[in-house]
């Protein structure tokens, strides 16, 4: 018997109540985003279940992709049966006997969402564990750490038949919480910001300042990978590459060099936000985490933040640096962060960057020189790149199909 369907549970946005409709769609697109190259599944979604039905395709890499998709709590791979006790009894047992292996404990758990139905929860377990022992020999049953746990969940529509629950990734599905722009750069912080975000229900897309021929095109790559983990969890990931050589010629030039690197990023805000704006988004999202550098601490914060009205999201702004790179380890993007290609960013910092930046200084500095045809050229000479999460197929499920 092979499982026909996955049933997917929700976490907090059980707690969404009258919006929950509107929480449920937007998890049903980033499950279509995540799956879009399995043409054959149908997702359906209701106020208290989503369901990924296979029609053949290969449930394994479908699993795998669900792991990484944000609004999701557990998953199960299922049967779906009719309510008959008879009819549940016969799958049960057919799916234990493909799954059990010799020595192995089992238990039941049966809930009963429809509480119309003629048996209590007791009874249930008790009618399905019974069926299962006179049918295979030498089984023992352990209620508190089984081998084994068959799951049988009874809804008003149907019946359906589990024997594992896969955690999800939590959090909100993409695009619930609105749209933002993460200034994303080469290195370790960044990514995990983007992973925060994404996992807090925002659709974000990139924007890395990219300075030829003073960065390489292997940076740009690194970058473009970078997005392509990110990707993972929401099915897609656009990356705007900025042309950035010439506004750092000028700074270099015009400013003074204690100052270069704090102009630097009053005008890396300033592209973002115009970016931002073109893209209908209503934030900007950072790797800043407080006291890092010299451009992140809370004068630099202070001065830097002067060019826009926009909200500066900062999920890392309290976190160690052992905990950023703990979680750039997790989600797969540190061993990418660490590869040896300098950004714009850190082949163009001085010697002595300012800790403390003024920030009538810094206005004073750059009121001698109009960046801003520069930065509207750099906005229309953005090269845009759509990532999508790669094919490669793990075996982490194999067991189960």
């Amino acid at each position: 018997m092979n499982y026909d369907r996955i049933l997917i549970r929700y976490g907090e946005m059980s707690t969404k109540g009258r919006n929950r409709s509107k929480f449920v769609e937007k998890l049903s697109n980033s499950i279509r985003g995540a799956l879009h190259d399995f043409p054959k599944v149908i997702i359906k979604g209701n106020r208290d279940r989503t369901y990924v039905i296979l029609n053949g395709e290969d449930g394994k890499q479908i699993c795998e992709r669900l792991t990484g998709v944000f609004g999701i709590q557990s998953f199960s791979p299922v049967i779906k049966t009719g309510k008959d006790l008879n009819e549940m009894k016969d799958a049960v047992l057919d799916l234990f006997k493909e799954v059990h292996h010799e020595g192995q404990t089992f238990k039941i758990t049966t809930k009963r969402a429809d509480k119309t139905y003629f048996m209590d929860t007791g009874e249930l377990n008790h009618q399905f564990g019974s069926h299962i022992l006179q049918n295979v020999p030498n089984l023992k049953v352990d209620v508190k750490k089984p081998d084994l746990n068959m799951q049988i969940e009874i809804r008003k529509e149907a019946a359906y038949i589990s024997c594992q629950t896969i955690q999800g990734a939590g959090g909100l599905p993409a695009g619930s919480s609105g749209k933002a722009m993460l200034m994303l750069s080469g290195g370790i912080d960044s990514p995990v910001a983007g992973f925060l975000s994404l996992k807090r229900g925002l659709d974000i897309e990139g924007v890395h300042f990219f300075s030829p021929p003073y960065t390489s095109e292997r940076a740009k790559q690194k970058v473009l990978d970078l997005a392509e983990k990110l990707s993972n969890f929401n099915g897609r990931f656009v990356v705007h590459i900025v042309p950035f050589t010439e506004i750092q010629q000028i700074i270099q030039k015009q400013i003074p060099e204690n100052y270069t690197m704090t102009t630097t990023r009053r005008l890396m805000l300033r592209i973002t936000d115009a970016i931002r704006a073109k893209q209908e988004a209503l934030a900007i999202v950072t790797g800043e985490s407080l006291g890092q550098v010299a451009s992140q601490t809370i004068e630099s914060m202070f001065a830097i933040n002067e060019v826009t009205n926009t909200p500066i999201l900062r999920p890392l702004v309290m976190m160690d640096k052992s905990d950023i790179v703990s979680l750039a380890q997790e989600i797969g993007t540190h061993d990418i962060s660490i590869r040896p290609f300098e950004d714009c960013c850190t082949i163009f910092v001085p010697p002595s960057p300012k800790t403390k930046p003024k920030r009538e200084k810094v206005t004073h500095y750059e009121s001698y020189f109009d960046f801003e045809p520069y930065i509207q050229k750099a906005v229309d000479g953005i090269e845009t790149i759509i990532v999508k999460p790669n094919s490669n197929k793990l075996d982490v499920f194999d067991e189960l199909f």
